[in-house]
């Protein structure tokens, strides 16, 4: 998830050569959160807030939301715990079934690939 601008994500994935046929849509990949084991969320934290569901009364009720936490694992990669841009706290990062990487993302991405190539 990338910015907070409707299209920027394409045109970064378009820019890294990303196929677009690769790409699903926010109401496409929410379908299939339930089914998947793991979820990897590098740096975002508004854009996957469960609190946009379910807090009525905070600065991003109603915002539309990728479900990371319907996943069967999310593993958050970012500096810090945080709030995001529109300062409202995360509750995902407190499920039991989210573990936090704390750190500089692109190094972890980094370290993960390489023991995954091992």
């Amino acid at each position: 998830v990338a910015g907070r601008m409707p299209g920027q994500l394409n045109v970064l994935l378009a820019e890294a050569g990303v196929p677009y046929d690769m790409v699903l849509e926010m109401d496409e990949i929410n379908e299939e959160l339930p089914d998947t084991d793991v979820v990897l969320v590098v740096g975002a934290n508004d854009p996957v807030n469960s609190a946009a569901e379910t807090d009525p009364d905070c600065d991003i009720a109603g915002m539309p939301v990728i479900r990371v936490w319907k996943a069967g694992h999310v593993i958050f990669m970012k500096r810090t715990m945080t709030t995001g841009y529109a300062g409202v706290d995360n509750p995902v990062f407190f499920n039991t079934n989210t573990d936090m990487l704390l750190g500089d993302a692109k190094d972890t991405c980094e370290a993960i690939r390489a023991g995954l190539i091992q």
